[in-house]
């Protein structure tokens, strides 16, 4: 078993093993004095693996009862948190109960949001079952919906007791969504580690994705433990995430995923970033090549215009102007922020 310690406000461990569901009971029950537990999860996780994790709870002596949720982006919404809180209500759950997010990205940051705000806070835990969800949005403590102007809009800050990652979960995730969470895996390398980004570019990342998921949780660990509010460092982690929500949007959060929009959004910018002599001649040919080694899109089907217009709404937003992360090199990043009304000019090559 692979440990990760996250040193935060609240702080945490992070859990790596294999068929760790099983055992999911043994490792919370410790961290909680709660009666009751609500697994919130959607159509498509909670046939293969609720009563598993339920099963685990329940012989560790707590009452549980599951939540589950269309499956897809179109539920992160507020009207999905309210049914939610209404499920909290009808099975009793006080302050001192808990919530485990089991599932996707989408589930873990609605989960986590609802928890957050339900009774002014109650703990919860993760058990993510996705690649995204294992290297990226269950560790952290964001947490939020969409609005239909934009990208996890309302949200708050969060942190799990414990994060519970089982690769084998990876084992019944269709293929789409494997490339989905690779597109946030080759974002870490592009703006961490040089190592990552060989490995992924000289191996086959299903054959080590369990060495993957660890240095990318502790990349993340490691930028979180020194930002956890998201005041400076931490908007690194959105490296290709300007242009990727805005194709996200433009396509009414049903084209491309979230991992193809970030890799999309990553290729564009890096492109144009290469261009104008921000970033090493050679820097996006490498990264356009890699995306096509996993079948990750290197384009959208919007004009650079379009995107441009839709980042408008973007969270990282500040004043007048919005944060862009470059990449001076595989492996070094850095924040450049560009007033809206200049954006457009920029961005012309």
């Amino acid at each position: 078993m692979k440990r990760v310690e996250v040193k935060t406000g609240k702080s945490y461990e992070i859990l790596i093993r294999h068929n760790i569901l099983d055992k999911s009971g043994e490792y919370i029950r410790p961290l909680t004095k709660a009666i009751r537990a609500v697994i919130v999860s959607d159509s498509n996780v909670a046939p293969i693996y609720a009563d598993k994790v339920k099963a685990s709870l329940e012989d560790n002596g707590f009452d549980v009862s599951v939540f589950v949720f269309n499956a897809g982006e179109q539920s992160k919404r507020l009207f999905t948190i309210e049914k939610m809180y209404m499920h909290f209500f009808e099975n009793n759950i006080t302050r001192t109960d808990i919530v485990v997010a089991l599932g996707g990205g989408v589930t873990g940051d609605m989960a986590g949001f609802a928890a957050a705000s339900y009774l002014r806070g109650i703990d919860f835990v993760q058990i993510p079952t996705s690649l995204l969800a294992q290297v990226d949005s269950s560790v952290g403590g964001k947490t939020g919906v969409d609005l239909p102007t934009g990208k996890n809009l309302v949200g708050a800050f969060h942190q799990p007791r414990i994060v519970l990652i089982d690769p084998e979960t990876l084992n019944t995730l269709p293929e789409k969504f494997f490339r989905d969470g690779l597109g946030e895996v080759v974002k870490y390398g592009c703006i961490k580690s040089v190592d990552l980004f060989e490995r992924l570019e000289n191996q086959n990342a299903a054959d080590v994705i369990d060495d993957i998921i660890y240095e990318c949780v502790s990349i993340k660990r490691d930028v979180v433990q020194r930002d956890e509010l998201d005041t400076g460092e931490r908007a690194i982690l959105n490296f290709g995430h300007t242009f990727g929500h805005a194709i996200e949007k433009l396509g009414s959060y049903s084209g491309l995923t979230h991992g193809e929009a970030v890799a999309a959004g990553s290729a564009i910018l890096t492109r144009i970033t290469e261009a104008k002599g921000f970033t090493r001649k050679g820097t996006s040919a490498r990264l356009d090549n890699l995306l096509r080694k996993y079948d990750l899109p290197l384009n959208s089907d919007f004009t650079l215009a379009e995107i441009l217009a839709a980042t408008r709404g973007d969270k990282k937003s500040t004043g007048k102007s919005v944060k862009f992360i470059f990449l001076r090199a595989i492996g070094e990043c850095y924040i450049n922020k560009i007033d809206f009304e200049d954006i457009e000019d920029f961005f012309v090559v």
